[in-house]
């Protein structure tokens, strides 16, 4: 009872702080991290010990089915080449750099400092997606920084194996085992994640039921990832890929009632599992610092050694490929700022504290890498957490504001336009009644010429439609307010049944939502 208190003590613990941090707009994942090292450090407070069976099985699918959902297929066919440069080259320089200034700097060896580098040298895909899910990036960036904490497992997966097994001496491994091994755990994550959207698209085609549709979107990511690693091949490239196939076609497996349904249950799993998942790693630091021995006890220059090492390595990296992909691009002069953001960007989180969890006890070192890896985790969230938003500011790389909503202003021109078009046909065959008609193209018209005026230049008279739009929007507010208590008002009288309030109140929400994102 003692576990369960403290998991739902966490829990709340968890959600207290993502809001203030949503509230505040500040990186939800870099409070978590403090807030969780704030009470851990406090009299009293229990010792958490991370199991990396609880984080690889319950955590990790729905996080990363989510990030991976949200991949756009056009924007990933346009940087699968930087990513794959990505996804192995930086990986193995990331994991021999930090191997060599471990070996250095550490009481390590070269054989456990490069079981550290191996599970330090990818970045992270949740932390990367939770950091960058409020920053107003351009597609194409926002893909690449995503796509290559996505896509880089099998390498860094192969890498540590590899290192665990030099390290505790129970096989030669040669660089041919290394690269069948890299093909089975990344081809074989592949072919299964494909089958499992496969088949998952083919039942959800023939499904109607909204909690049914719930059940098999939740289940799909363990699915993918129990299969995966039951068949010793990735199960995080399985989740990846199965993700990114269903998410291109979300749109034609489902209805809208269905889509808004299964996007308001997972954001609110995701929410709940990034809350809790951050929150562990800085309670889980001070027990990890305990268990070192006095020979130990410089680990703090250690781990700022290693987060600097990870940093300049990805810097030097990103510069070359940067200005060879603008140059293919047709850019003449070098941008440098697009290599700053993407450097800052690339975070460690909770796939490196699963892998560092994983190291076999029997290892000498052991206790060291799981501190090092925990501090430079805490490292990258707290620090290029809390100043990435500046960092994406100041590089001018960012889209405003008002350049998406002119985007998304002349798109509902097109949409409206698309709409009167089709009413038009179907006025001249005369197959619908004219008070139909008239009523859609009132419709349609008031959302044209509501999006010509966002499209307008900004004039006194447009200042007046934006402020009589505000005026509208809030009364409309107001209104439906009015309506929902008459609503609760004739079902307190038993006028009306608990269906048809249910009804009519979810009707009311929808338009209540419609107005807010306006």
């Amino acid at each position: 009872m003692r576990s369960v208190g403290t998991v739902l003590a966490l829990v709340v613990l968890a959600t207290l702080v993502a809001t203030f941090a949503r509230r505040w707009r500040i990186p939800a994942p870099s409070l978590l991290v403090v807030a969780g090292l704030a009470v851990a450090l406090l009299p009293g407070t229990p010792q958490i010990e991370i199991s990396p069976g609880i984080i690889g099985l319950v955590v990790l699918p729905p996080l990363l089915y989510a990030s991976a959902e949200d991949m756009p297929w056009r924007e990933l066919r346009a940087v699968w080449k930087p990513v794959g440069v990505l996804s192995t080259g930086l990986v193995l320089a990331s994991a021999a750099a930090v191997a060599w200034v471990a070996s250095l700097v550490t009481p390590l060896s070269w054989p456990t400092a490069f079981v550290l580098g191996a599970v330090l040298a990818s970045t992270d895909p949740v932390a990367v997606t939770a950091l960058g899910r409020r920053l107003a990036l351009p597609p194409r960036v926002q893909v690449l920084v995503q796509a290559e904490s996505l896509f880089n497992d099998a390498t860094s997966l192969v890498l540590f194996r590899v290192a665990v097994s030099i390290a505790v001496a129970t096989a030669a491994v040669g660089w041919s085992a290394a690269g069948e091994e890299f093909l089975l755990l990344a081809g074989g994550g592949t072919v299964i994640g494909a089958a499992v959207a496969a088949v998952v698209a083919l039942i959800r085609r023939r499904t109607e039921d909204p909690v049914l549709e719930t059940v098999i979107a939740l289940v799909t990511p363990y699915a993918a990832y129990v299969l995966a690693e039951g068949a010793h091949t990735s199960g995080v490239t399985s989740v990846v890929v199965a993700g990114v196939v269903l998410g291109g076609r979300g749109d034609r497996l489902t209805d809208a009632r269905i889509r808004l349904q299964l996007h308001a249950v997972y954001g609110t799993v995701v929410f709940l599992l990034e809350s809790v998942v951050f929150s562990l790693i800085g309670l889980a630091l001070p027990a990890q610092v305990r268990a070192l021995s006095d020979a130990d006890r410089a680990w703090p220059l250690y781990a700022l050694a290693v987060a600097g090492t990870l940093v300049a390595v990805r810097l030097l990296w990103l510069v070359p490929l940067t200005a060879v992909v603008q140059r293919e691009g047709g850019v003449s002069r070098m941008n440098w700022r697009v290599p700053v953001v993407l450097t800052w960007a690339g975070t460690r989180g909770v796939v490196p504290l699963a892998a560092a969890l994983s190291v076999p006890e029997s290892l000498a070192g052991r206790p060291l890498i799981l501190v090092l890896t925990t501090s430079v985790v805490v490292v990258t969230l707290v620090v290029q957490g809390f100043s990435l938003a500046s960092v994406v500011r100041r590089s001018g790389i960012a889209l405003e504001p008002a350049h998406t909503e002119r985007e998304e202003a002349s798109a509902r021109c097109r949409l409206a336009g698309a709409g009167l078009g089709r009413l038009d046909e179907l006025s001249e065959l005369e197959a619908v009644p004219d008070v139909v008609l008239d009523r859609l193209r009132r419709g349609l018209t008031a959302r044209l010429d509501d999006a010509r005026d966002r499209l307008a230049e900004p004039t006194d008279d447009s200042t007046g439609t934006e402020s009589a739009d505000v005026v509208y929007r809030q009364l409309r507010r107001d209104l439906i307010a009015v309506e929902s208590a008459e609503l609760q008002t004739l079902y307190d009288e038993h006028r009306i049944s608990d269906t048809t309030r249910r009804r009519l109140q979810r009707s009311l929400d929808l338009e209540e939502a419609r107005l807010a994102d306006a």
